[in-house]
């Protein structure tokens, strides 16, 4: 734990050990039994808690005897039972290892300082708000939140360094309107104790449970989300797996239709390599997509696969082709793109390579296609093969 941590959970505690010790000098008590009451129904609220999600932390229905304990019993009594209820709570069914600086802090840090400031806002807020017992029990309710919370989202932001607002958020929002119908609870409660007695506030069991219910149906609708989230994690990971797999078969099947091709015709290796350079240098500075990107790239590489099915005495021979060799040279086209049909590439290659043989004018071979007609990975191809075996010297074409 850091040093900053570490001296905010000692001055915190400190602060609300003092605020207990001299709240405990001036005990004073109107109603034992009363009193006795609400700490044994505050005790058995703080044994109904909930997992928080995303900390180790718990959160239990005891804030409804403090808010109750604010409206009806002295400082000294309303300490005791929250501070009570929040030491059983640590106590009971712990989801971490029990550490006394943990305990310390939810009792002292946490609770005592909540209900100390929560009692002094309520009886503040008196005047101003003329004795409204709504109002000033929103009051009561959104400081005792507030006070409650955001110690504890401070202490996990020192920590882990993250944002304390989004810890808050995430933590601890999704539970503010459960206080402000606490404090709703307690408003009738108070009501029914004037009419009726203070006997009648037993009557909230009910609702606590209601509360402790609705905590754990939501907390657990989070928890299968976050699970759904995480297996829609893993499935998209399985997937990318397997178009990682897939790209691989894929390239592995260009590197050995590559191998096939020079091994038909050995002048073409290294001319197969130049026009993959320059085909991908113009498609990226043309913007072309990824998809594009990698169709060309293969294509490139495959575009004279159907050289295969050319008799190699046409492959192989210097110079010029007669316009006899040249009509079974120009089978290739067609040849390479029905072989490259059976291999099920994610993006289109078969196309770019029918179609590298292709012309703007519409004089090309073996479509006859013209301008956009062409696939522009084959309008990039044909440029560049046309290029390289220009400059290399090793043009066939009559």
């Amino acid at each position: 734990m850091p040093i900053r941590a570490k001296v905010f959970i000692a001055v915190t505690a400190a602060a609300g050990a003092a605020v207990l010790a001299i709240s405990l000098q001036h005990w004073q008590s109107n109603d034992p039994l009363k009193f006795a009451c609400y700490l044994l129904i505050a005790v058995l609220a703080s044994t109904m808690k909930v997992r928080l999600p995303g900390i180790e932390g718990t959160m239990s229905v005891h804030f409804l005897f403090v808010l109750l304990g604010v409206l009806e019993l002295s400082l000294p009594e309303t300490l005791v039972i929250g501070c009570t209820a929040a030491l059983v709570q640590s106590l009971w069914k712990p989801i971490y290892k029990l550490q006394p600086v943990r305990i310390i802090f939810n009792v002292l840090s946490m609770t005592a300082n909540a209900i100390c400031l929560t009692y002094f806002a309520y009886y503040l807020a008196l005047r101003p708000l003329k004795n409204s017992i709504p109002l000033l029990l929103v009051v009561a309710a959104c400081v005792y939140f507030l006070s409650n919370t955001v110690p504890v989202s401070i202490v996990i932001a020192l920590t882990e360094k993250r944002s304390l607002r989004r810890i808050w958020a995430e933590t601890y929002f999704w539970s503010f309107p459960y206080y402000l119908v606490g404090a709703a609870v307690v408003g009738l409660v108070r009501f029914s104790n004037r009419h009726v007695g203070w006997q009648s506030s037993l009557l909230v069991l009910p609702v606590m449970y209601w509360i402790y219910r609705s905590y754990h149906l939501y907390l657990g609708r989070l928890e299968d989300e976050k699970k759904r989230v995480e297996i829609e994690k893993l499935q998209v990971e399985a997937e990318k797996r397997h178009v990682e797999q897939v790209s691989a078969l894929h390239l592995r099947t260009i590197e050995a239709l590559a191998l096939a091709i020079d091994a038909k015709d050995h002048t073409t290796h290294t001319h197969l390599h130049r026009v993959r350079t320059y085909a991908l240098a113009i498609g990226k500075e043309m913007g072309l997509s990824e998809q594009d990107m990698d169709a060309l790239r293969a294509a490139a590489l495959l575009h004279d696969v159907g050289k295969l099915a050319v008799p190699d005495h046409i492959i192989s021979k210097p110079g010029r082709l007669t316009p006899e060799e040249f009509q079974k040279m120009k089978i290739h086209p067609v040849v390479g793109a029905e072989i490259l049909e059976k291999v099920a590439f994610p993006y289109p290659v078969a196309p770019i390579v029918r179609s590298h043989h292709e012309k703007w004018n519409g004089k090309g071979y073996p479509d006859g296609l013209k301008a956009e007609e062409i696939p522009i990975g084959a309008r990039i191809l044909s440029a560049v093969d046309c290029l390289d075996a220009l400059a290399s010297g090793s043009a066939k074409a009559t």
